[in-house]
């Protein structure tokens, strides 16, 4: 499988807003708690970076989309993915992304 198979499928295992909306929490949180640790030097604050994140991120899967992480299968392009999807919807610019994964063709 390629990155852009992944990007693909991981899409479409995010199709829900309210699954998305919890990782954009969950990856938020850790980035916050993971800068903390750095400035603060509050080493501690790294597993509770990796707690938040994915607990936030695996709620919206088993909550919301009712589906199984790709964290399991593919997990460094599952958390590239993560980071992506955020800057995408954080710029905006997540919409045709979402659109091409789910064959649907976005308006002009």
């Amino acid at each position: 499988m390629t990155y852009a198979a992944f990007w693909d499928h991981y899409l479409r295992a995010h199709s829900r807003p309210g699954t998305r909306l919890l990782h954009y929490a969950g990856s938020l949180a850790a980035l916050a708690l993971l800068v903390a640790a750095v400035l603060a030097g509050r080493w501690w604050l790294l597993p509770a970076a990796v707690v938040a994140g994915y607990g936030l991120a695996w709620t919206g899967h088993y909550a919301v989309e009712h589906n199984r992480p790709a964290t399991f299968g593919h997990p460094l392009w599952s958390l590239a993915s993560d980071l992506r999807m955020l800057a995408l919807w954080a710029s905006f610019r997540l919409a045709p992304h979402l659109a091409r994964a789910s064959g649907v063709t976005p308006p002009p």
